[in-house]
């Protein structure tokens, strides 16, 4: 005779395994779904590259997402198999990452023949701006970003702004600082000039040569700190051809990429759009 209780707790574990898994695939059918209608609407491939913490796998434990070498490997591919006369979207949503996975994928999107868009719902900060620059154009949310690509370098946990390294041993002097600190400001030095010639290399045909010099020298050289918000204002300012006019579809395709949760949510709100009253004045 079965234990009631232990039946119990065998069906409550079978879901427990079984429903992340479910869930995850109707999330991956959704998008597929939305992204075949963006296609359809803008006669174009999309690719997606959205780097949120998603709850995946038994325990919903979040994993953090960013720029890599994987992500380069199947965009690339995703070019490859994209006929020459048809134009790319890429739904950008990252923190940036890799500079060689980001300037790999850069170039692809740059040599593509037909024309490839960037569209940046939320943000596409460092490693993903470079990759933003490298389309012909680049449609942002009104309240979206983009960020400076100046390189940092790998220091213990963390990371240190290249141009922050060789500021240090300037104002110090070389014979007043470690072996070790000079090696560093010598390859702060390379990657800021590697950088800075990525960034001019990419804007190829899109502006004049002292723009392209100004724009790569600005967003490079550690102007800003790394996580300054560059406003469609600014993007606009800068020379860099941005419109606003965010396709719907991306707005829904972003909804079935859930961002983890850390106990209770710190945002809510009724899921709806709402309409006003006729009549109504709202002055």
């Amino acid at each position: 005779m079965y234990d009631p209780f232990s039946l119990l707790f065998l069906i409550l574990t079978l879901i427990a395994l079984i429903y992340p898994q479910l869930q995850h695939k109707f999330l991956i059918g959704g998008r597929l779904s939305l992204i075949k209608k963006l296609e359809q609407k803008r006669g174009s491939r999309v690719i997606t590259m959205i780097h949120r913490q998603e709850k995946i796998g038994l325990f919903g434990i979040p994993f953090f997402r960013f720029i890599d070498i994987e992500d380069s490997e199947e965009i690339l591919r995703a070019i490859r198999m994209t006929p020459k006369d048809i134009p790319i979207d890429l739904v950008l949503h990252t923190p940036g990452g890799l500079v060689l996975a980001a300037t790999q994928i850069a170039r692809a999107i740059k040599d593509h023949p037909a024309k490839t868009t960037v569209i940046v719902p939320h943000y596409a900060m460092s490693g993903g701006t470079l990759i933003a620059l490298a389309a012909d154009e680049i449609i942002m949310d009104p309240h979206a970003v983009l960020g400076p690509v100046d390189p940092q370098l790998s220091e213990g946990q963390g990371a240190v702004p290249a141009a922050s390294i060789v500021k240090v041993v300037e104002e110090k002097g070389k014979d007043k600082v470690e072996d070790d600190t000079l090696i560093k400001a010598d390859v702060a030095k390379k990657a800021l000039e590697q950088v800075k010639n990525i960034v001019y290399d990419l804007l190829e045909g899109k502006l004049d040569d002292e723009k392209r010099k100004e724009i790569a020298d600005k967003l490079s050289q550690g102007y800003f700190t790394h996580d300054y918000p560059i406003t469609v204002e600014e993007a606009r300012a800068m020379g860099l051809k941005v419109s606003t006019d965010v396709p719907k579809e991306v707005y829904d395709l972003m909804n079935l990429y859930p961002q983890a949760q850390h106990g209770k949510p710190g945002v809510e709100f009724i899921p709806v759009p709402y309409h006003s009253p006729k009549g109504s004045n709202h002055g």
